[in-house]
């Protein structure tokens, strides 16, 4: 894989995608961006067939996704406990991060303060958002579009669920799919997803 040249036309960033494959840090998965069609291909070990895996690495025209580690992701939490005013609920989610089960602890402590809750999905956004533009920056990419970023609203059922469901992208080999689904011998273009102009919410927790 290659970087993409200095002058070279803006890249259709499929953002929930990317989003996703950023969020999902799981040994298993390897995420790449397509450099001319701006959407994301993700392969699963176990499941995708490896000569597959092997043309996608070598193929100038996908560029890895490196995920946010759960280390810090880890730090997000710990941060956004020093800003919360209610000192149970801090107590609550200083024991919550203790240990193994880490990030889904932490957001069952949230479930019953919807205020903290939302204030904790908009720390989150803002941190992740700041992580994407900086691994755009850093491989020359300009996106041809980059909508506006959601820092409210509730996300959709099932998030803090590992791991969540394969984004796929339009190449003829197989992939795979993550365990929670029926391995799949084809992969699915994004545009079969909702595009909504604003990322949405992951379904899903790193791995404590």
């Amino acid at each position: 894989m290659t970087e993409p040249e200095v002058n070279s036309p803006p890249v259709p960033v499929a953002w929930e995608a990317l989003e996703d494959a950023f969020e999902n840090n799981s040994p298993e998965v390897h995420s790449y961006l397509q450099l001319e069609t701006g959407e994301v291909l993700r392969i699963v070990d176990g499941v995708a067939d490896p000569s597959m895996h092997a043309r996608v690495i070598a193929d100038p025209i996908y560029l890895r996704i490196d995920p946010v580690s759960s280390r810090e992701q880890y730090r997000w939490m710990e941060r956004f406990i020093a800003t919360v005013d209610d000192l149970d609920l801090r107590h609550n989610l200083l024991a919550a991060i203790d240990g193994k089960g880490a990030f889904r602890r932490f957001k069952d402590a949230l479930m019953g303060h919807p205020v903290d809750r939302e204030r904790w999905f908009t720390f989150r956004s803002e941190r992740l958002r700041s992580c994407m533009e900086a691994w755009l920056t850093t491989h020359g990419i300009t996106a041809a579009e980059r909508p506006a970023w959601r820092t409210s609203n509730e996300p959709p059922p099932g998030w803090g669920d590992i791991p969540a469901a394969v984004a796929q992208a339009p190449v003829p080999a197989a992939a795979g799919a993550s365990s929670d689904e029926p391995a799949q011998g084809h992969l699915r273009p994004p545009s079969q997803r909702s595009r909504l102009k604003r990322p949405r919410w992951s379904r899903r927790s790193p791995r404590s």
